[in-house]
């Protein structure tokens, strides 16, 4: 599979004063994206476990251009670049439109920990989740 693509629509209380999608914003749509490749898709295919606690553990984002709430839907690609034994790394491009011809206005990704929250701390990846997260690895370092 190599790459998820998510949509997400920005709302027009995202923008700042200076008519684009605010910084914190932008990282709020990864997570909208986030959620449908690893709580919607993973319960889908028979990894339940990653909704039931994944916590952040670095956050990069690179702006390239601005993002704007228009009324329509942005293209968020993703892919695993890297798993671990109790992380992984989540690459993420944000196109400015819904298509994989409009350009990437940002650049991110994210290191994630699965956590269990009934014990308060981090937990191993399973083989479940590492089956389902190699699924869509970009073919970087890690897997």
């Amino acid at each position: 599979m190599g790459v998820f693509v998510a949509e997400v629509r920005p709302r027009w209380s995202d923008m700042d004063v200076f008519g684009h999608v605010n910084h914190a914003n932008t990282v709020t749509l990864l997570e909208e994206a986030r959620v449908d490749l690893l709580f919607h898709e993973a319960s889908l295919r028979g990894a339940d476990d990653l909704a039931r606690g994944v916590v952040v553990a670095k956050l990069v984002v690179d702006y390239r251009a601005p993002l704007y709430a228009n009324g329509g839907v942005l293209r968020i690609e993703m892919s695993v670049r890297e798993i671990r034994a109790a992380y992984f790394v989540l690459d993420y491009a944000v196109r400015g439109g819904p298509t994989e011809a409009d350009p990437v206005a940002v650049t991110a990704s994210t290191t994630l920990a699965p956590y269990d929250l009934t014990s308060g701390k981090p937990r191993r990846i399973t083989d479940t989740e590492r089956d389902f997260l190699a699924a869509w690895h970009s073919g970087g370092n890690g897997a």
